[in-house]
């Protein structure tokens, strides 16, 4: 971001002291609240100050200070996110003032009252959140606005091709890239690894970002990182995708759509995943990725996060509209989402049913198996490297032959080599307490236990699930695995299994 400076003498000078102090992805400073500048500018904990050095500018969050023995006079603090966005050494001076009004907050309030916004409103707000203007609580103001069907098909592509304009955008001088994407919701569906290697093993162009976990247990980036690196930089990214024909990233290391990774530390904290903003969040980086064609999977259950055919429906126009409006060229499946994909949930225990799946292993899940078979060859077809109808066999050989495993690992070797996923120090195994049939699999209730286990930040943590839907059980077989990688966190695990022990039904 470049600089822009007032001509006229800031009038008080003091001193960068990095606190070590981790506030997230808020950058917060802190003052004695004896400070001249405190009394003279009339700051109190909670303001917002502008920070300004030789070469650069930010908003924070000031904080007050009543242990003086924590800044000499004449300091500023400055947390972990401050520190690393002003970029200045310690010991260095720093002008402070009060910032200038943020004239977008009244496009916001617009918002919070139930009005429309505007290309130009809703252009200015995510402007102002890159720029880094805009507070955790204006985050969540506006995340909230927007959430439930507070935003019409117009506002999602104004808010869509905002968040597009606002980063990075990457063309492959080829017609034809392909991408695909799933909602959510449902444990364990971490296809997206075996489909671009399919693809890519079949010659397609499918330059895959993913962005890490929202408000599940894992997400795709989540689970490649404990493959390879997924942090590229935009040209060790052009150089897999160029030599390997694909790549599994995470979007928020190449800025394809920065605002959006700014929403969703936020959405993460909310526990909010909202319409509007997760067609907005999924195609700006399907179009930012330099994408001409999407398919879109969304599962359909009653404890996944869509839970209905009509609310499928209403996604799926939302999509395909959206899309068209900005060239792309998106297709819907809509797919089971009564029960978990897979035998893990979380990072690494997903990672392990991905390993298994393409090497073809005789324990590997069958149904990860088939549904990305099933999305891989519809991918093939819109790409047109099968024909309609031919795309899931032509997929089948692929995987079967050991083709899409050899084209995976050159990827990941390609972003910095391939590597095992770890295990976790520690675990629990619950099992039934009666004979009978799985009558039912609570979604929600899996995700949150393997949250609750330490999921995705404890990258080994996480649970594996033994049945399925259908499935006979004895009295005393095991039923799922808690993963952890610490006592504490197993202990949280194993409280709220022992509260909610409903999430698997069985019929006796």
């Amino acid at each position: 971001m470049t600089a822009v400076f007032d001509t006229e003498k800031q009038p008080f000078p003091l001193v960068i002291r990095s606190l070590g102090i981790d506030t997230h992805q808020e950058p917060t400073v802190y003052l004695r609240r004896n400070s001249h500048v405190c009394r003279a500018e009339g700051f109190t904990t909670a303001s917002r100050v502008q920070i300004d050095n030789e070469h650069s500018r930010i908003i924070a969050t000031l904080h007050i200070v009543d242990n003086e023995a924590l800044l000499a006079p004449g300091e500023i603090g400055l947390s972990n996110s401050a520190a690393k966005a002003l970029n200045a050494p310690d010991g260095s001076i720093v002008h402070v003032c009060h910032p200038k009004p943020i004239r977008s907050l009244s496009h916001l309030r617009h918002k919070v009252y139930g009005h429309r916004l505007n290309d130009a409103q809703m252009k200015s707000i995510i402007q102002d959140i890159i720029a880094g203007l805009y507070a955790d609580v204006h985050l969540a103001t506006f995340i909230t606005a927007c959430a439930g069907d507070n935003l019409d098909q117009d506002e999602i592509i104004c808010l869509t091709r905002a968040m597009l304009e606002a980063g990075e955008n990457l063309d492959w001088q080829q017609p034809l890239v392909v991408d695909k994407h799933c909602v959510g919701g449902l444990p364990g569906n971490r296809t997206t690894p075996i489909v671009v290697s399919i693809v890519t093993a079949c010659g397609g162009i499918m330059p895959k970002t993913s962005s890490r976990a929202i408000t599940s247990p894992a997400g795709t980036a989540d689970t490649m990182s404990t493959m390879t690196d997924v942090e590229l930089d935009l040209d060790v990214l052009q150089q897999v995708v160029n030599q390997e024909g694909g790549c599994l990233a995470w979007g928020g290391s190449v800025h394809l759509s920065p605002a959006d990774d700014i929403l969703i530390r936020a959405e993460r904290e909310l526990d909010l995943d909202s319409e509007g903003q997760m067609v907005a969040s999924v195609l700006s980086k399907k179009i930012a990725a330099g994408s001409s064609h999407v398919l879109i999977d969304i599962p359909v259950g009653p404890t996944a996060k869509v839970r209905s055919d009509e609310a499928a429906h209403l996604l799926s126009r939302l999509l395909i509209n959206t899309g068209a409006a900005l060239g792309l060229k998106v297709e819907v499946i809509c797919t089971d989402g009564t029960q978990p994909v897979g035998h893990g949930i979380g990072p690494a225990l997903e990672a392990v049913d991905i390993i298994k799946v393409l090497k073809n292993d005789v324990d590997a899940p069958q149904d990860l198996k088939e549904r990305a078979l099933l999305l891989a060859g519809k991918i093939l077809e819109m790409a047109g490297l099968a024909q309609a109808g031919e795309g899931w066999e032509k997929a089948c050989k692929t995987l079967e032959n050991g083709t899409a495993w050899q084209k995976f690992h050159r990827i990941c070797n390609m972003q910095g080599g391939f590597k095992q996923p770890p295990t976790a120090h520690y675990q629990y195994s619950w099992s039934s307490e009666t004979s009978g049939k799985v009558t039912g699999i609570d979604n929600r209730h899996l995700a949150k236990l393997a949250k609750l286990a330490g999921a995705p930040e404890d990258l080994a943590a996480g649970v594996t699930l033994n049945v399925k839907l259908g499935h006979t059980v004895l009295q005393g077989d095991t039923l799922l695995m808690v993963h952890a990688e610490s006592p504490g966190a197993l202990n949280y695990a194993i409280e709220f299994l022992q509260d909610h022990k409903d999430m698997i039904r069985i019929q006796t």
